[in-house]
Protein backbone atom coordinates (compact mmCIF):
# COMPACT_ATOMS: atom_id res chain seq x y z
CA UNK A 1 0.00 0.00 0.00
CA UNK A 2 1.36 3.40 -0.62
CA UNK A 3 0.91 6.56 1.44
CA UNK A 4 -2.19 7.68 2.59
CA UNK A 5 -3.91 4.62 1.37
CA UNK A 6 -3.43 2.06 4.88
CA UNK A 7 -7.03 2.73 6.99
CA UNK A 8 -6.33 3.23 10.91
CA UNK A 9 -6.20 0.58 13.16
CA UNK A 10 -8.83 1.84 15.35
CA UNK A 11 -10.32 5.38 15.12
CA UNK A 12 -8.63 8.49 15.70
CA UNK A 13 -5.12 6.02 15.47
CA UNK A 14 -2.85 6.07 12.37
CA UNK A 15 -0.95 3.09 11.43
CA UNK A 16 2.15 2.96 9.79
CA UNK A 17 4.63 0.31 8.46
CA UNK A 18 7.36 2.11 9.75
CA UNK A 19 7.34 5.32 12.04
CA UNK A 20 10.18 7.87 11.42
CA UNK A 21 10.96 10.07 14.75
CA UNK A 22 12.52 13.37 13.75
CA UNK A 23 12.72 15.01 10.81
CA UNK A 24 16.17 16.21 10.58
CA UNK A 25 19.26 15.29 8.98
CA UNK A 26 18.86 11.59 9.62
CA UNK A 27 15.30 11.35 9.88
CA UNK A 28 15.30 13.08 6.49
CA UNK A 29 17.76 10.52 5.30
CA UNK A 30 15.86 7.76 6.45
CA UNK A 31 12.94 8.26 5.02
CA UNK A 32 14.72 9.33 1.56
CA UNK A 33 15.94 5.72 1.93
CA UNK A 34 13.15 3.93 2.55
CA UNK A 35 11.64 4.88 -0.65
CA UNK A 36 14.71 3.82 -2.46
CA UNK A 37 15.40 0.38 -0.79
CA UNK A 38 11.50 -0.85 -0.13
CA UNK A 39 9.42 1.66 -1.99
CA UNK A 40 6.02 -0.87 -0.74
CA UNK A 41 7.10 0.28 2.86
CA UNK A 42 4.25 2.80 3.96
CA UNK A 43 5.57 5.16 6.81
CA UNK A 44 5.12 8.64 8.37
CA UNK A 45 7.65 10.74 10.25
CA UNK A 46 6.90 12.52 13.73
CA UNK A 47 8.38 16.22 14.40
CA UNK A 48 8.02 17.85 17.22
CA UNK A 49 9.13 21.03 15.44
CA UNK A 50 7.27 23.22 13.59
CA UNK A 51 9.87 22.44 10.82
CA UNK A 52 12.58 20.43 9.40
CA UNK A 53 16.08 20.40 10.24
CA UNK A 54 16.24 19.32 13.91
CA UNK A 55 19.14 20.54 15.10
CA UNK A 56 19.98 22.77 12.58
CA UNK A 57 16.66 24.72 13.02
CA UNK A 58 16.73 24.55 16.64
CA UNK A 59 20.43 26.35 16.87
CA UNK A 60 19.99 29.93 15.37
CA UNK A 61 23.25 31.87 16.86
CA UNK A 62 25.30 33.81 15.19
CA UNK A 63 27.54 31.90 12.88
CA UNK A 64 25.95 28.52 13.25
CA UNK A 65 28.20 26.56 10.85
CA UNK A 66 29.27 23.09 10.66
CA UNK A 67 32.02 21.12 11.94
CA UNK A 68 32.18 18.89 9.09
CA UNK A 69 33.06 18.93 5.68
CA UNK A 70 29.72 18.81 3.61
CA UNK A 71 31.17 16.49 1.07
CA UNK A 72 30.88 13.74 4.50
CA UNK A 73 27.88 15.28 5.98
CA UNK A 74 25.52 16.00 3.03
CA UNK A 75 23.92 12.38 1.65
CA UNK A 76 26.12 10.49 -0.43
CA UNK A 77 22.99 10.00 -2.77
CA UNK A 78 22.28 14.54 -3.04
CA UNK A 79 25.87 15.34 -3.80
CA UNK A 80 26.44 19.17 -2.21
CA UNK A 81 26.15 21.55 -4.73
CA UNK A 82 27.63 24.90 -2.93
CA UNK A 83 30.88 26.30 -2.74
CA UNK A 84 31.78 26.02 1.03
CA UNK A 85 32.64 22.81 2.18
CA UNK A 86 32.19 24.21 5.83
CA UNK A 87 28.61 25.60 5.48
CA UNK A 88 26.85 28.09 7.43
CA UNK A 89 23.45 26.83 9.66
CA UNK A 90 21.29 28.23 7.14
CA UNK A 91 22.63 26.34 4.13
CA UNK A 92 22.73 23.38 5.75
CA UNK A 93 18.82 23.83 6.73
CA UNK A 94 18.03 24.48 3.17
CA UNK A 95 19.73 21.20 1.80
CA UNK A 96 17.80 19.29 3.86
CA UNK A 97 14.36 20.86 2.62
CA UNK A 98 15.21 20.50 -0.67
CA UNK A 99 16.03 17.09 -0.62
CA UNK A 100 12.73 16.54 1.33
CA UNK A 101 11.04 18.18 -1.33
CA UNK A 102 13.16 16.52 -3.55
CA UNK A 103 12.12 12.60 -2.84
CA UNK A 104 8.95 13.86 -1.71
CA UNK A 105 9.54 13.00 1.94
CA UNK A 106 7.81 16.50 3.02
CA UNK A 107 4.32 15.21 2.38
CA UNK A 108 4.79 12.44 4.91
CA UNK A 109 5.52 14.91 7.76
CA UNK A 110 3.63 15.01 10.81
CA UNK A 111 4.40 18.96 12.04
CA UNK A 112 4.18 19.87 15.77
CA UNK A 113 3.95 15.78 16.84
CA UNK A 114 6.35 15.59 19.80
CA UNK A 115 6.51 12.08 20.85
CA UNK A 116 6.13 11.00 24.21
CA UNK A 117 5.80 7.68 24.28
CA UNK A 118 6.08 4.37 22.71
CA UNK A 119 4.34 0.82 23.90
CA UNK A 120 5.76 -2.21 22.20
CA UNK A 121 2.13 -5.38 22.64
CA UNK A 122 3.92 -8.91 21.77
CA UNK A 123 0.27 -9.91 20.81
CA UNK A 124 -0.14 -8.02 18.01
CA UNK A 125 3.78 -7.31 16.96
CA UNK A 126 2.99 -3.32 16.91
CA UNK A 127 4.69 -0.44 18.77
CA UNK A 128 1.77 2.08 19.59
CA UNK A 129 3.00 5.85 19.67
CA UNK A 130 1.71 8.24 21.94
CA UNK A 131 1.86 12.26 20.72
CA UNK A 132 1.19 15.39 21.89
CA UNK A 133 0.21 18.20 19.58
CA UNK A 134 -1.88 21.54 19.76
CA UNK A 135 -4.64 19.88 19.36
CA UNK A 136 -3.95 17.56 21.96
CA UNK A 137 -2.82 13.99 22.11
CA UNK A 138 -2.54 11.92 18.62
CA UNK A 139 -1.75 8.57 18.91
CA UNK A 140 -0.10 6.16 15.89
CA UNK A 141 0.88 2.30 15.80
CA UNK A 142 3.30 0.78 13.28
CA UNK A 143 5.16 -2.69 13.08
CA UNK A 144 8.42 -1.17 13.35
CA UNK A 145 10.02 2.37 15.21
CA UNK A 146 12.51 4.41 13.82
CA UNK A 147 14.93 6.77 16.03
CA UNK A 148 16.29 9.81 14.30
CA UNK A 149 15.71 12.28 17.55
CA UNK A 150 19.32 12.25 17.85
CA UNK A 151 20.49 12.62 21.45
CA UNK A 152 20.68 16.36 22.24
CA UNK A 153 17.93 17.45 24.69
CA UNK A 154 16.02 19.84 22.71
CA UNK A 155 14.20 21.49 26.05
CA UNK A 156 17.28 22.65 27.41
CA UNK A 157 20.96 22.85 27.84
CA UNK A 158 23.47 22.46 30.54
CA UNK A 159 23.36 25.57 32.42
CA UNK A 160 25.54 25.34 35.72
CA UNK A 161 24.32 26.94 38.27
CA UNK A 162 27.07 30.09 38.85
CA UNK A 163 27.01 31.79 42.28
CA UNK A 164 25.57 35.31 42.12
CA UNK A 165 23.76 34.61 38.81
CA UNK A 166 20.72 36.62 39.74
CA UNK A 167 22.68 39.87 40.57
CA UNK A 168 23.58 40.65 36.57
CA UNK A 169 22.07 43.38 35.57
CA UNK A 170 23.25 42.78 31.69
CA UNK A 171 21.45 40.09 29.25
CA UNK A 172 22.37 36.37 29.74
CA UNK A 173 21.88 33.87 26.75
CA UNK A 174 22.24 30.37 26.26
CA UNK A 175 23.13 29.60 22.54
CA UNK A 176 20.55 27.40 21.99
CA UNK A 177 17.92 29.67 23.14
CA UNK A 178 19.61 32.47 20.93
CA UNK A 179 16.87 35.97 21.28
CA UNK A 180 16.40 37.05 17.81
CA UNK A 181 16.47 40.38 18.90
CA UNK A 182 19.61 40.61 20.55
CA UNK A 183 22.08 43.49 19.54
CA UNK A 184 25.76 43.41 20.72
CA UNK A 185 26.74 46.40 18.52
CA UNK A 186 28.98 48.00 20.93
CA UNK A 187 29.06 45.97 23.98
CA UNK A 188 31.37 44.15 26.23
CA UNK A 189 30.68 40.13 25.57
CA UNK A 190 31.65 37.44 27.69
CA UNK A 191 31.61 33.52 26.85
CA UNK A 192 31.61 31.19 28.93
CA UNK A 193 33.02 27.61 27.48
CA UNK A 194 35.65 26.80 25.36
CA UNK A 195 33.89 24.50 22.91
CA UNK A 196 32.31 24.11 19.53
CA UNK A 197 30.01 26.83 20.46
CA UNK A 198 31.95 29.25 21.73
CA UNK A 199 34.61 28.88 18.90
CA UNK A 200 31.92 29.67 16.58
CA UNK A 201 30.14 32.30 18.10
CA UNK A 202 33.13 34.62 18.44
CA UNK A 203 33.96 35.37 15.40
CA UNK A 204 30.71 36.69 14.03
CA UNK A 205 30.31 38.39 18.16
CA UNK A 206 33.41 39.98 17.28
CA UNK A 207 32.44 41.98 14.38
CA UNK A 208 30.15 44.27 15.85
CA UNK A 209 30.75 43.54 19.70
CA UNK A 210 33.26 46.49 21.26
CA UNK A 211 35.01 43.54 22.48
CA UNK A 212 34.53 39.93 23.11
CA UNK A 213 36.41 37.23 25.71
CA UNK A 214 36.35 33.84 25.64
CA UNK A 215 36.72 32.74 29.46
CA UNK A 216 37.64 29.15 30.09
CA UNK A 217 38.72 26.68 32.90
CA UNK A 218 41.15 24.95 30.83
CA UNK A 219 42.14 24.87 27.02
CA UNK A 220 40.67 22.86 24.00
CA UNK A 221 42.11 21.25 20.80
CA UNK A 222 41.62 23.52 17.68
CA UNK A 223 42.21 22.70 14.12
CA UNK A 224 41.92 25.22 11.51
CA UNK A 225 40.32 24.15 7.61
CA UNK A 226 39.54 26.10 4.97
CA UNK A 227 36.06 26.60 4.19
CA UNK A 228 36.27 26.38 0.33
CA UNK A 229 38.61 23.51 -1.14
CA UNK A 230 40.02 24.58 -4.54
CA UNK A 231 40.64 21.05 -5.28
CA UNK A 232 36.38 19.82 -5.21
CA UNK A 233 36.09 23.20 -7.35
CA UNK A 234 37.72 21.51 -9.98
CA UNK A 235 36.31 18.28 -9.72
CA UNK A 236 32.87 19.65 -9.25
CA UNK A 237 33.63 21.36 -12.84
CA UNK A 238 34.98 18.24 -14.98
CA UNK A 239 33.15 15.62 -13.46
CA UNK A 240 29.08 14.52 -13.14
CA UNK A 241 28.00 15.88 -9.98
CA UNK A 242 27.48 12.12 -8.32
CA UNK A 243 31.11 10.93 -9.71
CA UNK A 244 32.63 14.03 -8.06
CA UNK A 245 30.86 13.87 -5.17
CA UNK A 246 31.59 10.58 -4.14
CA UNK A 247 35.16 10.73 -5.12
CA UNK A 248 35.21 13.73 -2.61
CA UNK A 249 33.29 12.07 -0.01
CA UNK A 250 35.82 9.29 0.25
CA UNK A 251 38.71 11.35 0.23
CA UNK A 252 37.36 13.12 3.03
CA UNK A 253 36.61 10.21 5.03
CA UNK A 254 39.99 8.79 4.13
CA UNK A 255 41.53 12.20 5.75
CA UNK A 256 39.60 12.09 8.78
CA UNK A 257 39.79 8.98 9.96
CA UNK A 258 43.79 8.96 9.00
CA UNK A 259 44.35 11.85 11.45
CA UNK A 260 41.83 10.27 14.09
CA UNK A 261 44.19 7.44 14.19
CA UNK A 262 47.56 9.20 13.92
CA UNK A 263 45.98 11.64 17.05
CA UNK A 264 45.23 8.00 19.12
CA UNK A 265 48.62 6.39 18.09
CA UNK A 266 50.64 9.27 17.88
CA UNK A 267 48.76 12.14 20.14
CA UNK A 268 52.43 13.63 20.73
CA UNK A 269 53.06 14.64 17.09
CA UNK A 270 49.27 16.09 16.49
CA UNK A 271 49.56 18.29 19.06
CA UNK A 272 52.47 19.60 17.58
CA UNK A 273 50.47 20.24 14.71
CA UNK A 274 47.82 21.46 16.12
CA UNK A 275 49.77 24.35 18.08
CA UNK A 276 51.65 24.79 15.35
CA UNK A 277 48.67 25.86 13.58
CA UNK A 278 47.64 28.27 16.34
CA UNK A 279 51.61 29.99 16.37
CA UNK A 280 50.59 30.44 12.94
CA UNK A 281 47.74 32.65 13.51
CA UNK A 282 48.64 33.85 17.04
CA UNK A 283 52.52 34.78 16.52
CA UNK A 284 52.73 34.41 20.40
CA UNK A 285 54.50 31.36 22.31
CA UNK A 286 53.76 32.57 25.50
CA UNK A 287 49.70 32.82 24.60
CA UNK A 288 49.10 29.81 22.96
CA UNK A 289 50.76 27.67 25.93
CA UNK A 290 48.53 29.53 28.28
CA UNK A 291 45.22 29.23 26.09
CA UNK A 292 45.59 26.44 23.71
CA UNK A 293 47.42 23.71 25.20
CA UNK A 294 45.21 21.25 26.74
CA UNK A 295 45.97 19.34 29.55
CA UNK A 296 44.06 15.91 27.82
CA UNK A 297 45.65 14.27 24.67
CA UNK A 298 43.80 14.74 21.26
CA UNK A 299 40.38 13.20 20.35
CA UNK A 300 39.82 12.75 23.68
CA UNK A 301 37.72 15.15 23.21
CA UNK A 302 36.17 16.44 19.69
CA UNK A 303 38.33 18.76 18.25
CA UNK A 304 36.61 22.37 17.36
CA UNK A 305 36.85 23.02 13.56
CA UNK A 306 38.62 26.47 12.79
CA UNK A 307 37.07 27.68 9.22
CA UNK A 308 39.98 29.86 7.81
CA UNK A 309 41.72 30.79 11.17
CA UNK A 310 38.83 32.87 11.72
CA UNK A 311 38.59 32.56 15.52
CA UNK A 312 42.86 33.24 15.30
CA UNK A 313 42.31 36.55 13.54
CA UNK A 314 39.57 37.77 16.02
CA UNK A 315 42.20 37.01 18.70
CA UNK A 316 45.14 38.74 16.51
CA UNK A 317 43.33 41.85 15.52
CA UNK A 318 42.39 42.43 18.90
CA UNK A 319 38.76 41.91 18.49
CA UNK A 320 38.55 39.40 20.98
CA UNK A 321 40.35 37.66 23.87
CA UNK A 322 40.71 34.37 25.78
CA UNK A 323 41.10 34.28 29.45
CA UNK A 324 41.89 30.77 31.51
CA UNK A 325 40.27 30.93 34.89
CA UNK A 326 37.54 29.40 37.47
CA UNK A 327 34.73 31.43 38.03
CA UNK A 328 34.16 33.21 41.43
CA UNK A 329 30.79 34.39 41.54
CA UNK A 330 28.88 36.58 38.57
CA UNK A 331 28.43 40.44 39.98
CA UNK A 332 26.37 42.86 39.10
CA UNK A 333 28.60 43.86 35.93
CA UNK A 334 30.43 41.18 34.88
CA UNK A 335 32.39 37.98 35.86
CA UNK A 336 34.99 38.06 39.18
CA UNK A 337 37.80 35.28 39.20
CA UNK A 338 39.05 32.99 41.17
CA UNK A 339 42.34 35.13 40.47
CA UNK A 340 40.75 38.23 41.81
CA UNK A 341 40.43 39.81 38.08
CA UNK A 342 37.17 41.03 37.21
CA UNK A 343 35.74 40.65 33.60
CA UNK A 344 33.08 43.40 32.69
CA UNK A 345 30.21 42.17 30.64
CA UNK A 346 27.02 43.69 28.60
CA UNK A 347 26.11 40.26 27.54
CA UNK A 348 27.06 37.03 29.28
CA UNK A 349 26.75 33.80 26.86
CA UNK A 350 26.78 31.15 28.74
CA UNK A 351 28.00 28.18 25.88
CA UNK A 352 28.38 25.64 28.62
CA UNK A 353 27.34 22.49 26.60
CA UNK A 354 24.74 21.05 26.18
CA UNK A 355 22.42 18.25 27.79
CA UNK A 356 22.25 14.78 26.10
CA UNK A 357 19.15 12.09 26.35
CA UNK A 358 18.67 9.03 24.64
CA UNK A 359 15.69 8.45 21.78
CA UNK A 360 14.45 12.56 22.21
CA UNK A 361 13.78 11.88 26.14
CA UNK A 362 10.63 9.66 24.97
CA UNK A 363 9.53 6.64 27.55
CA UNK A 364 9.74 3.56 26.17
CA UNK A 365 7.91 -0.04 27.51
CA UNK A 366 7.72 -3.39 25.93
CA UNK A 367 4.78 -5.62 27.37
CA UNK A 368 4.10 -2.98 29.89
CA UNK A 369 7.35 -3.06 31.60
CA UNK A 370 9.38 0.56 30.82
CA UNK A 371 12.88 0.20 29.77
CA UNK A 372 15.87 1.27 31.26
CA UNK A 373 17.27 2.28 28.39
CA UNK A 374 21.01 2.76 30.11
CA UNK A 375 20.91 -0.87 31.44
CA UNK A 376 20.43 -2.25 27.54
CA UNK A 377 22.82 -3.22 25.49
CA UNK A 378 23.61 -1.68 22.19
CA UNK A 379 23.42 -3.71 18.60
CA UNK A 380 25.59 -3.12 15.98
CA UNK A 381 25.36 0.37 17.36
CA UNK A 382 21.73 1.01 16.25
CA UNK A 383 19.04 -1.45 17.98
CA UNK A 384 18.78 -1.91 22.19
CA UNK A 385 18.68 -5.69 23.69
CA UNK A 386 15.55 -6.62 24.23
CA UNK A 387 13.77 -3.75 22.40
CA UNK A 388 11.85 -5.33 19.23
CA UNK A 389 11.79 -4.09 16.08
CA UNK A 390 13.06 -0.78 17.71
CA UNK A 391 16.00 0.92 15.56
CA UNK A 392 18.01 4.51 17.06
CA UNK A 393 20.46 6.34 14.68
CA UNK A 394 23.29 7.89 16.03
CA UNK A 395 26.68 8.83 14.26
CA UNK A 396 30.40 9.08 14.71
CA UNK A 397 32.07 11.21 17.78
CA UNK A 398 34.79 11.41 15.10
CA UNK A 399 33.95 12.02 11.94
CA UNK A 400 30.54 13.49 10.30
CA UNK A 401 27.02 12.19 11.79
CA UNK A 402 25.85 11.54 8.36
CA UNK A 403 28.41 9.22 7.43
CA UNK A 404 26.84 6.85 9.77
CA UNK A 405 23.15 7.77 9.97
CA UNK A 406 23.22 6.78 6.59
CA UNK A 407 24.77 3.32 7.02
CA UNK A 408 21.97 2.93 9.56
CA UNK A 409 19.30 4.21 7.15
CA UNK A 410 20.54 1.69 4.67
CA UNK A 411 20.87 -1.21 7.57
CA UNK A 412 17.06 -1.16 8.66
CA UNK A 413 15.33 -1.32 4.60
CA UNK A 414 17.85 -4.63 4.75
CA UNK A 415 16.97 -6.42 7.62
CA UNK A 416 13.34 -5.78 7.18
CA UNK A 417 13.34 -6.71 3.71
CA UNK A 418 14.65 -9.37 5.36
CA UNK A 419 12.32 -10.00 8.10
CA UNK A 420 9.70 -10.47 5.46
CA UNK A 421 11.18 -12.57 2.98
CA UNK A 422 11.63 -15.09 5.71
CA UNK A 423 7.94 -14.21 6.97
CA UNK A 424 9.82 -12.64 10.33
CA UNK A 425 7.49 -10.39 12.37
CA UNK A 426 9.46 -9.36 15.15
CA UNK A 427 13.29 -9.15 15.57
CA UNK A 428 14.61 -8.98 19.14
CA UNK A 429 18.34 -8.61 20.06
CA UNK A 430 19.33 -10.74 22.71
CA UNK A 431 22.61 -10.39 23.83
CA UNK A 432 25.30 -12.87 24.48
CA UNK A 433 27.76 -10.51 26.29
CA UNK A 434 28.34 -8.21 28.92
CA UNK A 435 28.46 -4.59 28.31
CA UNK A 436 31.72 -2.57 30.07
CA UNK A 437 32.34 0.32 27.48
CA UNK A 438 29.84 3.13 27.37
CA UNK A 439 28.03 3.92 24.13
CA UNK A 440 30.09 7.47 23.10
CA UNK A 441 33.63 7.25 23.56
CA UNK A 442 34.29 11.04 24.52
CA UNK A 443 35.89 12.58 27.71
CA UNK A 444 33.93 15.44 26.82
CA UNK A 445 31.95 17.03 30.36
CA UNK A 446 28.43 16.85 28.14
CA UNK A 447 29.23 13.07 27.38
CA UNK A 448 30.33 12.35 30.79
CA UNK A 449 27.19 13.56 32.72
CA UNK A 450 24.52 11.57 30.40
CA UNK A 451 26.37 8.32 30.22
CA UNK A 452 24.55 6.47 32.82
CA UNK A 453 21.27 7.08 30.17
CA UNK A 454 22.33 5.89 27.37
CA UNK A 455 22.95 2.18 26.21
CA UNK A 456 26.28 0.38 26.43
CA UNK A 457 28.19 -1.37 24.48
CA UNK A 458 30.57 -4.58 24.78
CA UNK A 459 33.74 -5.57 22.97
CA UNK A 460 32.76 -8.21 20.04
CA UNK A 461 30.44 -7.48 17.62
CA UNK A 462 27.59 -7.40 17.33
CA UNK A 463 27.82 -5.51 20.52
CA UNK A 464 29.99 -2.98 19.89
CA UNK A 465 29.64 1.02 18.17
CA UNK A 466 32.86 0.97 16.21
CA UNK A 467 34.40 4.49 15.30
CA UNK A 468 34.97 3.68 11.57
CA UNK A 469 33.46 3.92 8.57
CA UNK A 470 34.88 2.00 6.21
CA UNK A 471 35.07 -1.13 8.49
CA UNK A 472 31.25 -0.22 9.34
CA UNK A 473 30.42 0.23 5.39
CA UNK A 474 31.80 -3.20 5.08
CA UNK A 475 30.27 -5.05 8.17
CA UNK A 476 27.12 -3.35 8.19
CA UNK A 477 26.57 -4.56 5.13
CA UNK A 478 27.22 -7.93 4.92
CA UNK A 479 26.33 -8.30 8.57
CA UNK A 480 24.32 -11.48 9.21
CA UNK A 481 20.90 -10.19 9.99
CA UNK A 482 19.96 -13.18 12.48
CA UNK A 483 23.04 -13.14 14.45
CA UNK A 484 22.21 -12.90 18.60
CA UNK A 485 18.34 -12.23 17.47
CA UNK A 486 15.05 -13.52 18.72
CA UNK A 487 12.90 -13.53 15.69
CA UNK A 488 9.24 -14.54 15.56
CA UNK A 489 7.57 -15.99 12.81
CA UNK A 490 4.41 -13.76 11.39
CA UNK A 491 2.44 -16.64 11.94
CA UNK A 492 2.34 -16.59 15.89
CA UNK A 493 1.32 -12.79 15.49
CA UNK A 494 -0.53 -12.66 12.42
CA UNK A 495 0.25 -11.48 8.53
CA UNK A 496 2.63 -8.90 7.70
CA UNK A 497 0.46 -5.67 6.69
CA UNK A 498 2.45 -5.94 2.63
CA UNK A 499 4.61 -7.96 0.62
CA UNK A 500 7.87 -5.12 -0.31
CA UNK A 501 10.77 -5.75 -2.64
CA UNK A 502 13.78 -6.63 -1.49
CA UNK A 503 16.87 -4.15 -1.59
CA UNK A 504 19.79 -5.15 -3.92
CA UNK A 505 21.63 -8.22 -2.33
CA UNK A 506 25.03 -6.05 -2.64
CA UNK A 507 23.83 -4.23 0.78
CA UNK A 508 24.91 -1.31 2.42
CA UNK A 509 29.07 -1.93 0.92
CA UNK A 510 28.09 -1.34 -2.52
CA UNK A 511 27.11 2.70 -2.24
CA UNK A 512 28.81 3.61 -5.50
CA UNK A 513 26.32 5.41 -8.49
CA UNK A 514 25.53 3.66 -11.53
CA UNK A 515 26.80 5.27 -14.83
CA UNK A 516 23.78 6.34 -15.40
CA UNK A 517 23.18 8.16 -12.01
CA UNK A 518 26.63 9.41 -12.21
CA UNK A 519 25.80 11.30 -15.51
CA UNK A 520 23.32 13.49 -13.78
Amino acid sequence: MTSGTQPSNRAGTEHRDVIIVGAGLSGIGAACRLQQELPGKDYAILEGRAELGGTWDLFRYPGIRSDSDMFTLAYPFRPWREPKSIADGADIRRYIGETADQYGVRGHIRFGTKVVGASWDSATARWTVDTATADGPRRYTCAFLFMCSGYYDYDRGYQPEFPGRADFTGTWVHPQFWPEDLDCTGKRVVVIGSGATAVTLIPSLAEQAEHVTMLQRSPSYLTVLPSRDPVADRLRRILPAKLAHTILRYQYVALTQSFYQLARRRPERVKKVLRGLALRFLKDESYVDQHFTPSYEPWDQRLCVVPEGDFFRSIRAGDASVVTDHIDRITERGIRLRSGEELPADVIVSATGLSLKPLGGMTIRVDGEQVDIGKTVTYRGLMLSGVPNLAFCIGYVNASWTLRADLVARYVPRLLAHMDRRGIAVATPAPTVSPDRPLLDLASGYVKRSEHLFPRQGRTDPWRLRQNFFLDAIGLGRADLEKDMLLTPASAVGQRSATVTAPSEAGIAADIPTEKELAS
